[in-house]
């Protein structure tokens, strides 16, 4: 309205309540929630606390003071706190519009629940879990114990005690395998489970300080057993008459050390941190059912040999993990947890049983007589299901020592030969590419985010440490971080790193005992090669799972799992190149990887579609205290390497 004497103009009242400040630009998501879609990429997606989801959980917490949040930004003011409008602002009333409704608060979006932007519609809420978790609210859905949780002494001891046991098969198999193929006694066999109990112990206490510091167990590797197979296979081995095993062990040795250097190269330089952009989970997934399905025309011809063994080992472990899986003992999921050594000693026992009764004994024939010694043609009939069924045909547990120390160059001094070297350089990739869906897997389970590049990076660097101490020590193949890993922390329950400690501890002791070592290496072959074709099938599976990451109904990622390995002898100039080649492109994970790698990255397809990792910004990591805490090094070591962005994070 106009005003009269020179009274000046009121100005006209804004909406109230008024508009707040406008907020700072919030940070970059670093979950990838950069848009509303409800994708399926891997570290976003919401899981409902099965052992194949990938996302974590958020459970209702309690009324909490606000705290700072990385991702969501500053905090809003509630509208409550603003003052009453001035009287002031009631002239003019009659002219006034009416007022628009207030704008919606800024709520703040916690660290687990996967939030999206503002002014985004919060999506439906997720299902609970009603067993241990509902006494912990703030704890993710599908576990017991997170990675900082110190459940206790006794706790400790049980969970660590079971976790290793369950990963069983995967520690102590591999040895069984190699030292056969290389000519080695029994003897031989325990001496190298002993020493693998004890570099096993090693590295994952390594890896738990100074590695990514998830709960991973490190030990032997699937994915260094198919080109050690090839290395001992090599035409120089053929005709050795006497110290085959060492001979070839000292080969491998040298081989090892130069895979292992290479990978901490790979990982210290921060190559990792520029080869994360090509690995995703459509490259993984091939890549290490690959290391599942290469083996199992081995598993399945030593089967054959006992059949009536072969098929109790295999029966029993399909009864226990799958049937009897959801059966509590005590509260615990016994025949899921330990479905391996369950039916290992189940079948055991009655493979002893038959041959106390007699079963496996045939008039005139020895067991421990060559087949090609044997003179009579009813025993060279029945002298290879005597070795595979009976249970007394190995004397290490009666010849082995009671304490025994492994030791470094056991073995001799390595021999380094630059074509094998070179091969293992290359497996060492593959290995690398195998722990990075570890890493992701867990991380989504026990931690509060997924690891940094930095963090990545620097794990892969401790494996390659890992693997130069199993070279020097001489296990004869490298370490990794154990796949079966992410199936036995959704089993278990387990993600507490001081459990994983306090086990590899044990495994340190044990490899003291030559008793242990020497009953280990008494296991018959039929029972190992029943339990490898369970493991390899329990691999690929965790393989092909990294697809659930990705959109498994699209036509451009149909096609990668799918490949057949190149055989083919390479004739060029050079007879160490002809090694490399022949010996690289008959290994079917080379060619898995090699061809997933390629195909990903270079034909089209969307980021929901390609199921991208997601991993964490470092410097948004070093604003939260939680992921700081989970993955940051202890004694304050990282701080003297604040300037290496792949040690710290």
């Amino acid at each position: 309205m106009s005003s009269s004497g020179g009274v000046a103009r009121r100005g006209r009242p804004g909406p109230w309540p008024p508009a707040p400040p406008p907020q700072p630009q919030a940070q970059p998501l670093s979950w990838a929630k950069r848009t509303g879609f409800q994708s399926r990429v891997s570290g976003e997606s919401v899981a409902i606390a099965s052992a194949s989801n990938s996302g974590q959980v958020s459970l209702p917490r309690p009324a909490e003071a606000p705290s700072s949040d990385l991702e969501s930004g500053p905090q809003a003011r509630p509208n409550s706190a603003l003052p009453p409008p001035p009287a002031a602002a009631t002239v003019g009333n009659a002219e006034q519009k009416p007022q628009p409704p207030p704008p919606p608060a800024r709520t703040r979006r916690r660290d687990s629940d996967g939030g999206r932007p503002n002014g985004q519609p919060a999506p439906a809420p997720l299902p609970q879990l009603l067993e241990e978790e509902d006494d912990a609210p703030e704890r993710p859905a599908h576990v017991k114990y997170e990675l900082r949780d110190s459940p206790g002494v006794f706790p400790i001891a049980v969970y660590g005690f079971q976790h290793y046991i369950s990963m069983l098969g995967s520690i102590i198999l591999i040895p069984l395998v190699m030292v056969p193929a290389m000519g080695g006694s029994p003897d031989d066999m325990a001496a190298v489970v002993s020493t693998v109990l004890l570099v096993s112990g090693m590295t994952t206490l390594l890896h738990t300080f100074c590695g990514t510091r998830l709960p991973l167990v490190q030990g032997p590797s699937f994915v260094y057993l198919a080109p050690a197979l090839a290395i001992i296979n090599s035409p120089e081995f053929f005709g050795l008459n006497n110290n085959n095993f060492k001979h070839i062990m000292k080969h491998l040795q040298g081989a090892i050390i130069i895979g292992g250097a290479f990978q901490v190269l790979l990982g210290y330089t921060g190559l990792m941190s520029l080869f994360l952009r090509l690995i995703n989970p459509v490259v993984v997934s091939p890549t290490v059912a690959a290391v599942g399905l290469s083996f199992f025309s081995y598993g399945f011809s030593k089967v054959g040999s006992c059949i009536e063994m072969g098929i109790l080992q295999l029966l029993m472990v399909v009864l226990f993990a799958l049937y009897l899986r959801k059966i509590k003992l005590f509260g615990y999921r016994v025949f899921l947890i330990y479905a391996v050594p369950l039916a290992l000693g189940i079948t055991w026992a009655v493979a002893f049983v038959l041959t106390a009764t007699g079963v496996y004994s045939y008039k005139g024939c020895d067991a421990n007589i060559p087949h090609s010694n044997n003179v009579s043609a009813y025993c060279r009939k029945h002298v290879l299901r005597m070795r595979s069924c009976r249970v007394d045909t190995s004397h290490a547990l009666r010849s082995s020592p009671w304490l025994r120390f492994p030791y470094p160059l056991q073995w001799g001094t390595p021999i380094f030969s630059w074509k094998m070297g070179l091969v293992m350089c290359f497996v060492s990739i593959i290995a690398s590419v195998d722990s990075v869906g570890s890493y992701h897997a867990s991380s989504l389970f026990v931690a509060t985010r997924p690891p940094t590049a930095g963090v990545v990076s620097r794990g892969i660097g401790v494996e390659g440490v890992s693997t130069i101490l199993a070279g020097v020590w001489g296990t004869g193949v490298g370490s990794a971080t154990i796949t079966e890993n992410v199936h036995t922390i959704a089993v278990t329950k387990m993600g507490s790193r001081r459990a994983v400690g306090f086990g590899a501890i044990v495994l340190i002791l044990l490899s003291f005992v030559g008793k242990v070592g020497a009953f280990i290496a008494s296991i018959p072959d039929v029972l190992v090669a029943a339990l490898l074709c369970f493991m390899w099938a329990m691999l690929c599976a965790l393989g092909l799972s990294n697809l659930r990451y990705s959109a498994k109904g699209s036509s451009r990622n149909s096609i990668v799992p799918y490949i057949v390995a190149s055989h083919g002898p390479i004739h060029t100039g050079s007879s160490g190149v002809n090694y490399i080649l022949n010996t690289l492109l008959s290994l079917n994970m080379v060619i898995a990887f090699l061809v997933a790698l390629v195909l990903d990255n270079t034909v089209p397809g969307g980021r929901q579609e390609r199921g991208l990792y997601v991993w964490s910004d470092a410097e948004a990591a070093r604003r939260e205290s939680a992921v700081m805490k989970d993955y940051e090094l202890p004694f304050k070591i990282g701080q003297a390497f604040k300037w290496v962005k792949c040690i710290g994070l």
